[in-house]
C-alpha cells in the first residue's frame, strides 16, 4: 500500500484554506484526510488545519483497528470530538467566528476502507468496475438534484454550488456520514476537495490514475489539470494505492 497527499493554492486564491495528509497508526494502517476550510480573516485555514491536526494526533497514537465496525466507531468518535474543539475555539476567538471546514477521512486496511465525511469534499474508489463516488455532498445544490428540482448538468454551474448544509465546527454537534467498502489488490482511493472535483470529472480522474507514472506523478498531473481549467479554488487530494507493486508501471 502506498499513499500520497498534495495541496495546491490554485491560480486565483491568495491563501490556501485546505489541509490534509496521510497518517500511519501503530499497526501500520493508513488514515487519509482532506479538509476544505471556510470563514473570514484566514479562519478557514485555522479550521481545516485544526481538524486535521486533531485527527492526526489521535490516529498516530492508535494501536490499530481490527474491523470495519471499529473503524466506523473511531471515525464517528474522533470527528465529533474535533467538531466540538472547533466550535469551542470559534466561540472563544472572535476572529474565528463562523469558521468551519469540510472533512473527508478514510481508514484504510488491506481488505477494507471506512470513509467518513461532512460537507462536499469527496472520496472515490477506483477498482475493476471503474470509478465510483462513495460520498454524497452535503450541499444545497445536491439536495436540489436529489429532489429532482435540478439536473446534474445544471448543478455543475449553479451560482449557489458552494452553499453547504453541513460543516465541521459550525454547530455544537454534527451528523457524520460513514460507510465501509471492501478493497481488493489493485484498488485505489481518491479523497479530494471541490477544487479538484469541480474541474476534473470522474472519467479524467480514472484516466490519470490508471495511466503510467508514479503515484506522485499522477497526483501532480491531476493538480495541473485542475489548474489548467481555471484553478479558481485550492486543490487538495490524497490517493491510496492498495497495490504498490504496480508503482511506475
Amino acid at each position: 500500500m502506498r499513499a500520497v497527499f498534495r495541496t495546491d493554492i490554485g491560480q486565483i486564491r491568495e491563501h490556501n484554506e485546505d489541509s490534509g495528509g496521510v497518517f500511519v497508526n501503530q499497526s501500520g494502517q493508513y488514515l487519509a484526510v482532506v479538509a476544505d476550510g471556510m470563514g473570514g480573516h484566514r479562519a478557514g485555514d485555522v479550521a481545516s488545519s485544526m481538524a486535521v491536526a486533531y485527527l492526526q494526533e489521535r490516529w498516530e497514537n492508535e494501536s490499530g483497528l481490527a474491523s470495519p465496525a471499529e473503524a466506523e466507531q473511531w471515525l464517528q468518535t474522533h470527528i465529533a470530538a474535533a467538531n466540538e474543539q472547533l466550535f469551542r475555539h470559534a466561540r472563544s476567538h472572535p476572529e474565528c467566528q463562523g469558521m468551519g471546514t469540510t472533512v473527508v477521512a478514510a481508514v484504510c486496511a488491506h481488505s477494507f476502507a471506512t470513509v467518513a465525511h461532512i460537507g462536499d469534499s469527496r472520496c472515490y474508489v477506483l477498482n475493476k468496475s471503474g470509478i465510483q463516488q462513495l460520498t454524497d455532498d452535503h450541499s444545497l445544490v445536491n439536495e436540489l438534484v436529489k429532489s429532482g428540482q435540478l439536473s446534474k448538468e445544471a448543478a455543475e454551474h449553479h451560482p449557489r454550488k458552494n452553499v453547504l448544509l453541513r460543516a465541521l465546527g459550525t454547530e455544537p454537534t454534527v451528523k457524520i456520514d460513514v460507510k465501509t467498502v471492501a478493497l481488493d489488490e489493485g484498488d485505489m482511493l481518491l479523497l479530494c476537495s471541490d477544487g479538484l472535483s469541480n474541474k476534473v470529472p470522474e472519467a479524467d480522474m480514472m484516466h490519470m490514475l490508471t495511466g503510467a507514472g508514479t503515484l506522485e506523478e499522477k497526483v501532480e498531473a491531476l493538480i495541473q489539470l485542475a489548474n489548467g481549467r481555471g484553478g479558481e479554488d485550492n486543490i487538495s487530494l490524497a490517493v491510496i494505492d492498495v497495490s504498490a507493486e504496480r508503482e511506475g508501471g
